[in-house]
C-alpha cells in the first residue's frame, strides 16, 4: 500500500474533530465568522446577529463571503480556531472551510474517538465548499522521531518522485531543493485503487521534508463520493499546483521553534 493511502488511513483512525455540517452549523446558530481579504487594512465592523460575526469587505466587486465554522471551538495554541486561521491562508475562492473529522463522516464512528495529538498548529482535516462541490485539505506534521517509526526504523525515501518497494509511478512528480536543506515534492494522484467505499477524486499531494527529518504532508482532494457524501466532488482539487506550493511553504503550518 502506497505512502498516500497510508496517510489516508491515519486520518480515519486518528482523526477526532467533531465534523461540523452547514446545516449543523445553522441549526444549532454556531458561531460563525465571515470575512473577506481586503485590498487595503481597515477597521473590521462587526455586527452581532443570531451568534454570527459579520466582517464587510471594503474593496469593490459582488464576490461572495468566505466563511469559516467556528461552533466546534477547535482551537489552535493561541485561541484561534484553526479553520479560521487556515482559511486566512487560502485563495478567496475558498468559499467555506471546516474543520471535520473523517473518522465520523467517513466511518460514522459514534462517539467520537478521543482529539488526536498535533505536532503542527494547524494539523487536521478541512472541508473545503466551492461551486457546489465539496472537497478536502488534511495538513500534518510529523516530527523526525515519528518519521522514523512510520518506516520502520528504515531510512526515508530520497526522492518520491522515485518510487520503491512496487508502489505506482507518481504522476507529474516534481522535486525541489529547497533553502535549509528542505526538500519540497508534489504529485499527482488518481486515487484510482479499485473497488472500495468510499471512492476518492483525483488530487493533489505534497511533502516537504526538513533538515532535521521532520515532514508536512499535504493532502489537496477534489473529495470523495459515497451514499452520505456531504457533497459532489469538486471538478479540481482546491488548491492549484502553484497555490499548493505557496502553502506548503507557508511557516504558518509548522511548530514554532
Amino acid at each position: 500500500m502506497n505512502d498516500v493511502r497510508e496517510l489516508l488511513g491515519q486520518a480515519a483512525d486518528d482523526a477526532g474533530r467533531p465534523v461540523i455540517s452547514t446545516e449543523a452549523v445553522f441549526a444549532k446558530a454556531a458561531r460563525v465568522r465571515w470575512r473577506r481579504r481586503a485590498a487595503v487594512t481597515a477597521t473590521a465592523v462587526c455586527a452581532v446577529a443570531a451568534g454570527a460575526f459579520v466582517v464587510p469587505q471594503l474593496t469593490s466587486g459582488p464576490a461572495s463571503p468566505r466563511t469559516s465554522s467556528v461552533g466546534s471551538l477547535a482551537e489552535a495554541p493561541g485561541g484561534t480556531p484553526r479553520d479560521v486561521l487556515l482559511i486566512e491562508l487560502l485563495p478567496t475562492d475558498v468559499e467555506r472551510l471546516d474543520e471535520v473529522s473523517f473518522a465520523e463522516i467517513i466511518k460514522h464512528v459514534s462517539p467520537p474517538p478521543p482529539e488526536p495529538s498535533r505536532t503542527g498548529p494547524l494539523d487536521g482535516q478541512y472541508s473545503v465548499r466551492r461551486d457546489g462541490g465539496v472537497g478536502y485539505l488534511t495538513v500534518d506534521v510529523r516530527d523526525a522521531k515519528a518519521v522514523r517509526e512510520k518506516l520502520g526504523g528504515g531510512a526515508a525515501v530520497k526522492d518520491l518522485c522515485k518510487p520503491g518497494n512496487g508502489e505506482p509511478t507518481r504522476t507529474d512528480c516534481v522535486r525541489e531543493e529547497l533553502s535549509g536543506g528542505r526538500v519540497l515534492t508534489i504529485w499527482s494522484d488518481d486515487m484510482d485503487y479499485g473497488a472500495g467505499t468510499p471512492q476518492w477524486g483525483p488530487e493533489l499531494v505534497a511533502r516537504l521534508t526538513l533538515a532535521d527529518g521532520s515532514v508536512l504532508a499535504v493532502r489537496d482532494s477534489t473529495g470523495f463520493e459515497s451514499d452520505d457524501a456531504p457533497g459532489p466532488l469538486l471538478k479540481t482539487p482546491p488548491l492549484t499546483r502553484a497555490e499548493l506550493r505557496e502553502l506548503m511553504l507557508r511557516p504558518e503550518l509548522l511548530p514554532r521553534k
